[in-house]
């Protein structure tokens, strides 16, 4: 016994050395506070006996991994996660515009059931028939019904050309199908030209490209003599915020866009030098429009260039950053609050329709188009 407490003693006087090295290179490097150096010495010194000292040898990167991930579930936010490699690399994909995957868009409702919100046209998902409203239970097999999002996300991408098995649940019947992964070009603005020169325009999310593709989809309908626009934001998970104060500053009246406001009370404002707005305009949202989507509803809404046709958006008024570590992983975290022109925070409440459609009535995407015509036409008769 005492020549074990000898060699303990051995241990943590090395430990002791190497973490005040540690931490004297950490203050340096990273600026950190004299009065956090306690927690953070803690940290280090649970990582060193963890990694020096347990029974078994460990894999010290999956010990960081741990370790970080715990940090940030403490925080107890919804929007705010760390990514590993594969996950952080998948992100960048997606806001870059392309990613090796099957097609779909999956969200997670407030039962915290994983959801494909929407299928791409012409990607492994559609023509595996895949459906918006299918609950996806199971990704290869296994059980993801209590796996965060971004985890699920992770399991059904892959390489291109492999194979992903999801178990969903449609209606009530469970069913099994097999899907062919595929390099997808995300291509997140359509647009039409309606009844009576009404433009439509459909925005998917808002990554690198929206505003490219959105003033390209613009001008088009302009040429075509577009008299109003409805502008479809259902199943708009949101994304860059630099995108949709891009687009925002064609639609919306001179003045406040968004104002963001951090821990400090710091307040970033946003705002557009649009002499007025350029037509009679209706919004379509749903229950999965959500963060950048409801930026640009809100400030439409408060403006009063816009009516906000559908239902109750999904409620998202938090602003997140991607900070890259140095493994090629990263975290995800909210640094901000953001809030509509009128100083609304659209946090966990989500926007109202100016008219209001329920998303389960009989024949409800045609009466929420039937009711986003109406509304323009309506504003035509009185210009």
């Amino acid at each position: 016994m005492k020549k074990i407490f000898r060699n303990s003693g051995i241990v943590v006087i090395t430990i002791l050395i190497t973490l005040i090295i540690e931490i004297g290179a950490a203050r340096y490097f990273l600026h950190i506070n004299p009065s956090d150096m306690g927690n953070i010495s803690r940290l280090i010194m649970a990582y060193q006996i963890i990694n020096t000292r347990y029974v078994d040898k460990v894999d010290a990167s999956e010990i960081a991994d741990a370790g970080i991930a715990g940090m940030i579930n403490s925080l107890k936010d919804p929007h705010s996660t760390y990514l590993n490699k594969t996950l952080f690399q998948q992100l960048l994909d997606q806001t870059n515009g392309s990613f090796a995957g099957i097609g779909v868009v999956v969200g997670q409702d407030k039962d915290h059931h994983t959801i494909i919100v929407g299928v791409m046209e012409d990607t492994p998902g559609a023509k595996a028939k895949l459906e918006a409203g299918d609950q996806i239970i199971k990704v290869n097999g296994e059980d993801i019904t209590k796996l965060p999002l971004d985890q699920v996300t992770s399991k059904i991408r892959g390489p291109v050309d492999t194979e992903v098995k999801l178990t969903i649940l449609r209606k009530g019947e469970t069913k099994e199908i097999s899907v062919t992964r595929a390099n997808i070009e995300i291509k997140t603005v359509e647009h039409a030209m309606l009844a009576d020169h009404i433009g439509y325009i459909r925005i998917r999310s808002f990554s690198e490209n929206t505003p490219k593709e959105f003033n390209t989809a613009l001008e088009a309908l302009k040429k075509d003599n577009m008299q109003g626009l409805v502008i479809d934001l259902r199943n708009n998970p949101g994304g860059l915020l630099t995108s949709v104060v891009s687009i925002a500053k064609e639609l919306v009246p001179k003045g406040p866009i968004v104002s963001i406001v951090d821990r400090n009370g710091n307040k970033e404002v946003f705002s557009s030098e649009l002499a007025k707005a350029p037509y009679p305009m209706a919004v379509v949202i749903n229950g999965n429009s959500a963060s950048a989507s409801e930026i640009l509803a809100g400030a439409l809404q408060d403006t009063h260039a816009a009516t906000i046709v559908g239902e109750k958006s999904y409620g998202k008024g938090s602003v997140q950053t991607v900070a890259q570590l140095f493994h090629n992983d990263g975290l995800k975290i909210t640094i901000a609050k953001y809030y509509t022109p009128s100083g609304r925070s659209i946090d966990k409440v989500g926007i109202t329709p100016d008219i209001v459609i329920a998303p389960n009535s009989p024949k409800g995407n045609n009466q929420i188009a039937q009711a986003a015509l109406a509304v323009i036409k309506k504003i035509e008769k009185k210009q």
